[in-house]
C-alpha cells in the first residue's frame, strides 16, 4: 500500500525480537485456521515542555487480510487492543497512517493535540493521535519520540533476502503510494 514492494513483512519479523516491542498488545483475526488480520504495537514516548517523559504506544502494522477487507475487522482489532492497552496503563496511543483509515476509531491531528514530530514543531499529517483517557494530554506541548524499531527496514539488503524467502510477487505502483506519500510528507501548520 505504502511503496513499490513491500518491508512490513520483515518490519514484523524483526519487530518481534525488539525491545520496544509489544507481544501483550499483538493480536490475530483467525477464520476456519487461516490468519486473516492483525495488530502489533511498540511502545514510544511523549515528552513535554517541561522535559518529562510518558511513556505511550504505537500501532503498527494493522493488516487485514485483502478478501476481508471493508468488514469492520480492523475496527475490531483496533478496538480490543485499545482495551488491553488501559488495561496495561497506557492512556495515549500514536499511529503513523492515512487519517481516512483512523480518525473514525477516534484518532485526530497531532496538531490538535499539541503533538510535535521533532523539537521543530513539524505536525505532518500522517501522525494521528488518540487520547484512550480523555484530555490526558492536558493541552500540553508534546514531542514524539517514536521507537526505532522501523529501523531494520533500511537495511535493503536484508529485507531483499528476507523476501526472497517467500513466493515472488510483482512489485507495482499504486495509487494508495502516492496518497501516503503526500499525508506523510505534509504538515498541518495551523
Amino acid at each position: 500500500m505504502y511503496k513499490p514492494g513491500a518491508d512490513e513483512h520483515y518490519y514484523v519479523h524483526m519487530m518481534r525480537k525488539h525491545t520496544d516491542f509489544i507481544p501483550e498488545l499483538a493480536f490475530v483475526l483467525e477464520k476456519n485456521g487461516e490468519i486473516i488480520g492483525n495488530i502489533m504495537y511498540t511502545k514510544a514516548w511523549l515528552v513535554d515542555e517541561d522535559g518529562n517523559r510518558k511513556s505511550i504506544v504505537t500501532l503498527g502494522p494493522l493488516c487485514i487480510s485483502p478478501k476481508y477487507q471493508r468488514h469492520r475487522l480492523g475496527k475490531i482489532l483496533i478496538e480490543h487492543s485499545f482495551d488491553v492497552a488501559i488495561k496495561m496503563g497506557y492512556d495515549v496511543n500514536i499511529n503513523f497512517g492515512n487519517p481516512g483509515n483512523y480518525v473514525s476509531r477516534g484518532f485526530v491531528s497531532c496538531k490538535k493535540k499539541n503533538v510535535s514530530f521533532g523539537a521543530k514543531g513539524n505536525y505532518p499529517v500522517a501522525l494521528l493521535v488518540r487520547e484512550l483517557i480523555p484530555d490526558v494530554l492536558d493541552g500540553k506541548k508534546w514531542i514524539y519520540i517514536p521507537s526505532n524499531a522501523a529501523e531494520c527496514c533500511n537495511d535493503i539488503q536484508a529485507v531483499e533476502e528476507f523476501d526472497a524467502t517467500f513466493p515472488p510477487k510483482e512489485k507495482k505502483w499504486m495509487p494508495s503510494q502516492e496518497e501516503f506519500y503526500i499525508y506523510s510528507h505534509s504538515s498541518v501548520v495551523r
